[in-house]
C-alpha cells in the first residue's frame, strides 16, 4: 500500500535540515532559523525510518529469508552514498582540500566505517544502522510476542530519561565513538515502530480525517528556539526532552493518521520529486552552501543558488549513483521480489 505523502514529508525533514544551515552558515535572518533547529527534520527522518520498517516488515515471518532481503535492501538504501561520501571526504581531507566533510586520518575514518562516528551531518547514519540491528529483535517478536515490543520500547525510554541521556563518548585506540547519538535518537525510532505497527489495523472515523490536520505541520517551527513561546529548558535540550517528543510524535500521527491521503499539499509531484532525492540533498547540501557562502553575492541570491544547487546535486547523484547502485545491489543479492522502501513509501 503505497502512502504518497509520506514522500513530502521527507522532502519537509530534508528542507528544514537544508534551512537551518543556511541560516546559521549565513546568518539568514540574523539565524533565526538555525540554532539547532535542523534537529526537527532529522527527527521526522527517524521516525519515518522506524514507522517504514515496522510498516513492511513486522507482519512478515521471521524466516533467514526475509531477513536477508531486509539487510539487502536496508544497506541498499543507505550504504553506497554514506560510504562514498566517507571515503572522498577522507581523501579530499589528506589532500588539504576542503571540499566535503573533515575526515583527517585513518583513525577517524575507521570510526564512520564501524557506525560509531559521525562528521557534520553524517552522525545520523551511525544510529540508523544500529537501529536496524535492533529492529531484527522487535522483528523477531512481532509475530508471537509483540507486547514485548512496547515493554521494551517504554522501559529504554524511561531509563533514558532517569539516566538524562547518558553522553557516551571519547575515543578507543584513537578510534573515535559517539554511543549518545543512538541514544538521543532511539525514542523516535520506536515511535515510528509503534504508529507503523499499528497503521494498517487502525480505525481512524472518516469524521476525524480532515484536511486541516495538516497545519499540526505549523508546530514545528513554533519548537524552533526563536519563535516557540515554551519558557522551558525544552526549546534549547530537543533531543533530550520528552516534551519535543511528544508534540514531534503529535506531528506525525495528525499527517500520517488524519491527513486524508490525498491532500493537495502532501500528495503532489513536486512533493515525490524532493522526497525522491532527500538522502542524497541531505548528505550533500552544506558543502555546497559553505562553497556559495563564498561568492560575494547578495544573501537572497546565496539562498536561491544553494537551494537549486544542493536540488540538482541531490538529482544528480540520485540518478547516476544512489539508484543505480542500489537497483544492482538488490539485483544481485535477491533473485526474488520484495517491497522496496525505495518506492512511493521508500524510508
Amino acid at each position: 500500500m503505497q502512502i504518497r505523502k509520506l514522500n513530502t514529508l521527507r522532502a519537509l525533514a530534508a528542507l528544514i535540515v537544508f534551512f537551518t544551515h543556511f541560516s546559521d552558515i549565513t546568518n539568514w535572518f540574523d539565524g533565526i532559523l538555525g540554532g539547532g533547529s535542523g534537529a526537527y527534520g532529522v527527527m521526522l527522518f527517524f521516525m519515518l525510518s522506524g514507522f517504514l520498517m515496522s510498516h513492511l516488515y513486522l507482519d512478515k515471518k521471521f524466516t533467514k529469508e526475509h531477513i536477508k532481503h531486509y539487510f539487502i535492501a536496508r544497506g541498499a538504501r543507505v550504504l553506497p552514498l554514506y560510504l562514498l561520501v566517507v571515503f572522498c571526504s577522507y581523501f579530499f581531507t589528506l589532500a588539504e582540500m576542503d571540499v566535503l566533510y573533515n575526515i583527517p586520518d585513518f583513525n577517524t575514518l575507521l570510526g564512520h566505517l564501524l557506525f560509531v562516528y559521525g562528521e557534520s551531518v553524517l552522525w545520523s547514519i551511525p544510529p540508523e544502522i544500529q537501529f536496524y540491528l535492533i529492529f531484527v529483535i522487535f522483528w523477531s517478536l512481532s509475530n508471537a510476542r509483540a507486547g514485548y515490543i512496547y515493554v521494551g520500547a517504554v522501559a529504554v525510554m524511561m531509563l533514558l530519561f532517569f539516566t538524562n541521556f547518558p553522553r557516551i563518548s571519547g575515543d578507543f585506540n584513537g578510534i573515535p565513538y559517539n554511543l549518545f547519538s543512538i541514544l538521543r535518537t532511539l525514542p523516535f525510532f520506536f515511535v515510528g515502530v509503534v504508529f507503523g505497527m499499528h497503521y494498517k489495523s487502525a480505525k481512524i472515523p472518516d469524521y476525524l480525517k480532515k484536511h486541516w490536520f495538516v497545519l499540526s505541520l505549523c508546530l514545528i517551527p513554533l519548537m524552533y528556539p526563536e519563535f516557540t513561546p515554551v519558557t522551558s529548558d525544552a526549546k534549547n535540550r530537543m533531543w533530550l526532552s520528552y516534551e519535543v517528543l511528544l508534540v514531534m510524535s503529535a506531528v506525525f500521527f495528525c499527517v500520517v493518521f488524519l491527513v486524508p491521503n490525498n491532500n493537495i499539499l502532501l500528495a503532489n509531484k513536486l512533493g515525490d520529486f524532493v522526497g525522491k532525492i532527500s538522502y542524497s540533498l541531505y548528505l550533500l547540501h552544506m558543502p555546497i552552501i559553505l562553497m556559495v557562502n563564498e561568492w560575494e553575492i547578495a544573501i537572497e541570491f546565496k539562498l536561491i543558488l544553494s537551494l537549486s544547487l544542493s536540488l540538482l546535486v541531490a538529482y544528480i547523484s540520485f540518478c547516476c549513483f544512489e539508484r543505480p547502485i542500489a537497483k544492482m545491489i538488490r539485483r544481485f543479492g535477491s533473485a526474488s521480489r520484495e517491497p522496496q522502501p525505495n518506492a512511493v513509501i521508500q524510508s
